[in-house]
């Protein structure tokens, strides 16, 4: 049996070897995350995050991420989304669906509505052949062999890859858009990172 550390050691380390392997994937399934990568480029409207506990988490940390990065994001938890929240989105929006199964029934029920309302979707989910990765316009493959728990049950594995590869994408467009330190200081002008920014801006004396 493990002691503390060796589960904390192991633990980390399958989560560095999903993460490998998710970046395998990326490679042997460029054209997905091309298309993906296009579709958010052009999005004229909000990019909004969607999914069911922890990936509602992840989904919500995700739509921070991008909106700090200059690209129009927010979170809506896919029950909620079938209980009046529809109403957040419009026909210029695109919405990400998070799950890792792509069979959860939560996330799958507002998709259909979602298309109603004009906006793109796409999957991003561990199965290519999921319900949710066969309905959604687009989708691409965040796919791990095992959660890092005992059990093989907690969302640890699945839900780090999930936000790594939202982080790329994020990073990815808000390079693609130009997004400069000036940029981040007027979306960041509290704290200590802020502050900062705004002083180097206001001397003249950094490009930012």
């Amino acid at each position: 049996m493990e002691n503390n550390m060796q589960t904390i050691h192991r633990v980390v380390q399958d989560e560095i070897a999903a993460l490998n392997q998710v970046f395998k994937e990326i490679e042997n399934d460029s054209d997905s995350y091309e298309k993906v990568f296009n579709l958010l480029f052009n999005c004229k409207n909000y990019v909004i995050f969607m999914g069911v506990g922890k990936t509602g988490h992840i989904g919500s940390k995700l739509a921070a991420t991008f909106a700090s990065l200059g690209i129009p994001s927010f979170f809506i938890d896919a029950t909620e989304s079938m209980h009046g929240d529809l109403g957040m989105i419009k026909n210029d929006d695109i919405v990400i669906l998070i799950s890792n199964s792509g069979e959860t029934k939560e996330t799958l029920a507002p998709v259909q509505y979602i298309k109603k309302l004009g906006a793109k979707t796409i999957a991003m989910t561990g199965n290519k052949n999921s319900t949710l990765a066969q309905e959604c316009d687009a989708n691409i493959l965040v796919h791990v062999e095992k959660e890092a728990d005992q059990y093989n049950l907690a969302p640890t594995n699945s839900s780090t890859a999930a936000l790594v590869v939202g982080d790329a994408l994020a990073c990815a467009l808000s390079e693609a858009k130009g997004f400069t330190k000036r940029n981040f200081a007027s979306f960041h002008p509290g704290g200590a990172l802020g502050r900062q920014l705004l002083a180097k801006d206001n001397v003249g004396g950094q490009n930012v």
